[in-house]
């Protein structure tokens, strides 16, 4: 019989204690589910995966052409990546976290998809600040390439553009701060992003002021906790040009 928890790893990180474990829920049937902590916080859990993924699918169905280079901020535990690289268009994702305890467990495969990652050439892992880097053109995402542009940039780091995982990042939603983002990508680029709360008018203002188009999207899934639909939304803006 599989064990019903387990804390496979915990480790300290500059923002605390981080921790990855596995449980069985027997009322939720014959599966593991994997959970990140930070210190006493819930971060994610692999029973709630849909709004993550739709962060890549909303995102690229906006983008044009192939052979696309692709940026996904925060890479949790794999989702919005590996549903990245399911479209067949990508050339190279990389895919930049702040936590170098994260990146390892993907390529130790300690979580499910870290072997999804590991095993496509396509994907490529970048251990830094995804705000620190967005926020400086000139060098830019690619540590191999300064000042690369792409053709969508996807984040999924703070639970929202108002709620944040580190009070620093806070200063990332501004205007200046976003159109230096925005200069790294592509005429025709894309920035989609992630949010657990439905959709922010003042948040929503502040994306127009910087690109031409902003569309929010409602993403509903079940939550077998509250035995009904819980929803998370996704921002997805394109800049024509510049």
């Amino acid at each position: 019989m599989a064990l019903l928890f387990e804390e496979i790893d915990s480790q300290s990180s500059p923002l605390g204690e981080i921790s990855l474990r596995r449980r069985r829920i027997p009322a939720l049937g014959d599966r593991d589910i994997y959970e990140v902590k930070l210190g006493e916080e819930f971060l994610m859990s692999s029973m709630f995966v849909e709004a993550e993924e739709a962060l890549s699918t909303l995102g690229l169905a906006q983008v044009q052409g192939d052979k696309l280079d692709v940026v996904v901020g925060g890479l949790g535990l794999g989702y919005t990546a590996v549903a990245a690289l399911q479209d067949p268009r990508i050339e190279e994702l990389l895919v930049v976290e702040a936590l170098d305890t994260v990146i390892g467990w993907h390529k130790d495969e300690l979580v499910p998809l870290g072997k999804v990652l590991n095993a496509d050439a396509r994907n490529r892992y970048v251990h830094g600040s995804f705000f620190d880097l967005a926020t400086a053109p000139d060098t830019g995402f690619d540590p191999e390439n300064a000042g690369k542009k792409f053709d969508a940039i996807l984040l999924d780091i703070d639970h929202s553009p108002t709620e944040y995982l580190n009070a620093g990042n806070a200063q990332f939603y501004t205007a200046d701060n976003l159109a230096l983002m925005a200069q790294q990508l592509k005429p025709n680029g894309v920035f989609a992003m992630w949010s657990q709360n439905l959709p922010e008018e003042k948040f929503e203002a502040l994306l127009n002021s910087v690109f031409d188009t902003v569309e929010s999207h409602v993403v509903s899934f079940y939550n077998p906790f509250l035995n009904g639909d819980s929803t998370n939304s996704v921002y997805v803006c394109t800049k024509s040009g510049f």
